[in-house]
C-alpha cells in the first residue's frame, strides 16, 4: 500500500501515522511491528498484518536453514525480525545464490546432486556442529518430512523447526496415517490400507477397488510418485514410474492404492498447534489448479466452501493433528467433491509451498509461529482470533515450458530480471535474482507471486496486472498459462476441479487466443514500436543525422505479418501518439517509447496495457509479449515486403523420424537398440526431469537406424536421442 494508507493500531482504533513514523519503520512491504506500550502494525500489500517480533523474546540465537531458493530466504527473513542469526548451506553450484548471501553464515554441504548436498545429512549435521546452531527449519521438500533427520537433530540436542519424530512418521507415511485418521473419526477415501508388493499385486488390487485408481508413494507429496490409472497396462506403468520416482524422491519405494475420486476439488486446511495440547485451524485453501498433481494456482479463501463446510473441515483437521500429538504449522488436504463430501488426502507435515496466501488474510507469520512452537511457548491465538481479511491469489512462476504438457522444464540464466514489487498489494516470494542461473538438479521454480485484495475480484485484478509487469529473459516460463487461468470465464466463476486444465485445454495450452479487436491493438503497438525505432535511428547523439534520400516524415506505409496473415498498416507520428490505421479501422497509440525499457506502457484507444518487447531484429522480426502471451510478428516497409517474395525459404528439417529430448534431463533408461523395429507408441527412453520421469514414445513405426544417448546421461532440451529409418 501507499504510505497514506499506513495506520497506527492501538486497543483496535485506527489513526493515521505521525509524519516520518512510517520513514522510521523499515520494509513497508513486509508487516512490520515495534513492541512498546502498545502494539504496533502496518497495514500493508497483504492485509492487515498484527504479528509482533519482539526481540528480546527468548527463542535461539542461531538457526541453520536446511534448504535453499525462495524458502530459505524466506525464513531468513523472519528470523531477522526476531533477532535470530541465521546459517545457510548450499551445493558448490549454489554458493552465489541469494539465500547464501541473505544469512549471516553460510557452509557448503556437496556438489550440486541433492543426495550429495542437501539430502546428505552427515555434511548438514557437521554443518551445524561447526557453526554451533541450536535449531533447524527445514523448508519444504528435502529432508522437511524426514523422521530419521530430526531423530539425528534430536540426539545431538538442536532443535527441529516442525513436529516430532512420531507426527512425522505417522503422517509421513501415507499407510499409517491413513488408518490414524480412520481412527480419529476423519472422513477417508476408499482403498487397500497396506504396502503394495509388485506390480501383480497392484493390478489385482486396483481391480477390486475399481478403476479409476490412485498410485502414490507412501512417504510422497509434492505430486511426486503419483500416477492415475484406468486400467491394468497403465497400473503396471504405473507402479513402476511411481516406485522409481518415489524411491528418486524420497529414498522410499513403498506404494499404495486407493480409489482416484474423478474431478474433485482439492481444498486444503492449514493447522497450527503447540506442545501443550491446543491446535487452530487458520481457514482453508483452493490448490484445485494443477498440472501432473503439482499445484500452480492457490487462493485463500475457497469460493466453493460455506461455514459450516469450513469449519466441518477445519475440526476434523485439528482432530487428526490432536491424535497424533502434532506441534508446529502443517497441512491436512482434502479431495472434495461436488456435493460438498470430503476425503482426507494427506497431511504434510512441514511449512506449505503456498503458506503465503493463509498469511494474507490472518495477519500471522507462520515461520514466527513454528520458531515460537519450537521453543516451547502456547499459541497466542485462539480459534475466534482467527479472521479471513480479503482474498488472496498466489501463482508459482516456474522456468517451463507452457505449452508442451502444461509445463516441461527449462534451463539457462536469467538474463534480465525484474519482480512487479511497484504493483501495489503484491509479494514475490523468490531465491533468485538477474544472473541466477535455473540448472536441472532443483525445482525449476522462480518465485511464488501473490497478490491481496479486499474482494476476490481485486485480488485477481492485481494478479493480471503483475503478471504483465513481471520481467523474466533467459528461460522460458509459464506466465502465459497463467495469465489466462486467472482471467479464464470458468476459474473467475469459481467452477474449478483438479481437471481443469486438460478440460479447459485438451489440445493443450496453445497461448492466449486474439479478439479481432485485441489483435489489432497488437498489430498497431508493434507498427509504432517499429517506427519509434526508426525514428530513433534517425538521429545521433539527440540530433537528427543529415540523410541522403529525404525521409518521408509524415507516414509510413508498413506489412505486418502475424501468423500466417499479412496485414497494410499505415502509421503516422504526433509527438508521443501514433495514429494507426490496420485493415482500414485507425486507432491512436500513446505510450512513452523507451525502447531501452523492459516494459512499455502503451495506451491504445483508451485501453491500457503494458507490452514487453523480447526482441527485434535488422530483418524486421519482433517477439512482442502481449497479454500475457509471446507473439511473433515480421514487420517490413511497402517495398521491402514486395522484394522479400524473391527470397528462398528454409526448408523445414523432416523430424518424423527424429526423437528428440523434449526437455533437459536425465537419461533414465534406453529401451531399445540399433535393428529394432518399434511401434507408434512404443516407449523409447525414459528422462528424468527435476524428479519427475517422462517416458518418451515413438512418434510412428519403424527401424531404430541409431541411439545416440545411454542411462546415466545428461541431455538437453531438443537433443538427439534415438534416429528411426
Amino acid at each position: 500500500m501507499a504510505a497514506s494508507a499506513a495506520f497506527l493500531c492501538r486497543a483496535g482504533a485506527r489513526q493515521p501515522l505521525q509524519p516520518g513514523v512510517l520513514e522510521r519503520l523499515s520494509a513497508a512491504r513486509e508487516c512490520v511491528t515495534r513492541v512498546s506500550r502498545w502494539r504496533w502494525c502496518l497495514i500493508t500489500s497483504c492485509g492487515l498484518h498484527s504479528t509482533v517480533y519482539d526481540p528480546n523474546e527468548k527463542t535461539f540465537e542461531k538457526l541453520l536453514i536446511a534448504n535453499r531458493g525462495e524458502i530459505a530466504c524466506r525464513v531468513i527473513r523472519t528470523c531477522k525480525k526476531m533477532g535470530i542469526k541465521t546459517v545457510a548451506i548450499h551445493s558448490d553450484v549454489d554458493s552465489n545464490a541469494v539465500h547464501v548471501k541473505m544469512a549471516d553464515e553460510a557452509v557448503c554441504v556437496g556438489p550440486a546432486p541433492t543426495s550429495k548436498s542437501y539430502l546428505n545429512m552427515d555434511a548438514i549435521i557437521e554443518a551445524i556442529k561447526k557453526t554451533r546452531a541450536q535449531a533447524v527449519h527445514p523448508g519444504y521438500g528435502f529432508l522437511s518430512e524426514n523422521k530419521e533427520f530430526s531423530r539425528r537433530l534430536e540426539s545431538e540436542g538442536v532443535a527441529f523447526i516442525g513436529p516430532d519424530m512420531h507426527a512425522i512418521q505417522a503422517m509421513g507415511d501415507k499407510i499409517e496415517s491413513k488408518l490414524l485418521a480412520k481412527n480419529a473419526e476423519v472422513n477417508t477415501i476408499p482403498g487397500f490400507d497396506g504396502v503394495v508388493k509388485d506390480a501383480d499385486e497392484a493390478v489385482r488390487i486396483a481391480r477390486e477397488i475399481g478403476y479409476p485408481v490412485m498410485i502414490k508413494a507412501s512417504a510422497g507429496g509434492g505430486g511426486k510418485g503419483m500416477r492415475i490409472a484406468w486400467d491394468d497396462e497403465e497400473t503396471r506403468d504405473g507402479f513402476r514410474f511411481s516406485s522409481q520416482e518415489a524411491a528418486s524422491s524420497f529414498g522410499d519405494d513403498r506404494l499404495l492404492i486407493e480409489k482416484f475420486i474423478d474431478n474433485p476439488r482439492h481444498i486444503e486446511i492449514q493447522v497450527l498447534a503447540d506442545k501443550h495440547n491446543n491446535a487452530l485451524w487458520l481457514n482453508e485453501r483452493e490448490c484445485s489448479i494443477q498440472r501432473r498433481n503439482q499445484k500452480v494456482i492457490e487462493e485463500a479463501p475457497s469460493t466453493f466452501l460455506d461455514p459450516k463446510t469450513r469449519r466441518a473441515m477445519g475440526e476434523q483437521a485439528v482432530a487428526l493433528a490432536k491424535a497424533v500429538k502434532y506441534s508446529s504449522a502443517g497441512t491436512v488436504e482434502f479431495l472434495v467433491d461436488s456435493k460438498k463430501n470430503f476425503y482426507f488426502l494427506e497431511m504434510n507435515t512441514r511449512l506449505q509451498v503456498e503458506h503465503p496466501i493463509t498469511e494474507c488474510i490472518t495477519g500471522l507469520d507462520l515461520v514466527q509461529e513454528m520458531i515460537h512452537v519450537a521453543k516451547g511457548y502456547p499459541l497466542r491465538h485462539k480459534q475466534a482470533d482467527i479472521p479471513i481479511n480479503g482474498w488472496a491469489i498466489e501463482c508459482r512462476v516456474y522456468a517451463e515450458d507452457p505449452y508442451k504438457s502444461f509445463g516441461l522444464p527449462s534451463i539457462g540464466r536469467l538474463s534480465q530480471y525484474k519482480e512487479p514489487l511497484h504493483v501495489p498489494h503484491v509479494r514475490v516470494d523468490s531465491g533468485i535474482q538477474q544472473g541466477s542461473e535455473i540448472s536441472i538438479y532443483y525445482d525449476p521454480m522462480i518465485s511464488k507471486l501473490i497478490t491481496y485484495g479486499p474482494s476476490r475480484a481485486e485480488a485477481l485484478k492485481r494478479m493480471e496486472e503483475a503478471l504483465d509487469n513481471y520481467v523474466i529473459r533467459g528461460v522460458t516460463h509459464n506466465i502465459a498459462l497463467l495469465r489466462e487461468v486467472i482471467i479464464h470465464p470458468r476459474f473467475v466463476q469459481g467452477d474449478i476441479s483438479t481437471k481443469f486444465l486438460p478440460d479447459v485445454y485438451p489440445d493443450g495450452f496453445k497461448g492466449h487466443q486474439l479478439t479481432e479487436s485485441e489483435k489489432r491493438e497488437l498489430l498497431v503497438t508493434a507498427a509504432s514500436l517499429y517506427v519509434a525505432e526508426q525514428l530513433r535511428a534517425q538521429r545521433f547523439l539527440g540530433t537528427p543525422r543529415v540523410s541522403i534520400i529525404k525521409p518521408d516524415a509524415s507516414n509510413w506505409e508498413l506489412s505486418v505479418q502475424l501468423g500466417d496473415t499479412t496485414h497494410s498498416v499505415i502509421a503516422s507520428c504526433q509527438g508521443s501518439t501514433f495514429l494507426v490505421e490496420v485493415d482500414g479501422i485507425e486507432l491512436s497509440v500513446t505510450g512513452e517509447w523507451n525502447l531501452t525499457s523492459a516494459l512499455l506502457p502503451v495506451t491504445v484507444d483508451g485501453n491500457q496495457r503494458t507490452v514487453q518487447c523480447l526482441s527485434r531484429d535488422a530483418s524486421g522480426n519482433f517477439s512482442i509479449q502481449f497479454l500475457g502471451t509471446v507473439y511473433k510478428l515480421r514487420i517490413l516497409t511497402k517495398l521491402a515486403a514486395e522484394l522479400s517474395k524473391y527470397m528462398p525459404e528454409k526448408v523445414v528439417e523432416d523430424s518424423s523420424s527424429i526423437l528428440r529430448s523434449p526437455m533437459p534431463g536425465a537419461v533414465v533408461a534406453v529401451s531399445v537398440k540399433p535393428g529394432d523395429t518399434v511401434v507408434e507408441g512404443q516407449e523409447i527412453c525414459v528422462i528424468e526431469a527435476m524428479k519427475m520421469q517422462n517416458s518418451l514414445a515413438a512418434a510412428k513405426t519403424g527401424k531404430v537406424k541409431a541411439v545416440h544417448c545411454k542411462a546415466g546421461e545428461t541431455v538437453g532440451e531438443g537433443d538427439e536421442l534415438v534416429e528411426l529409418e
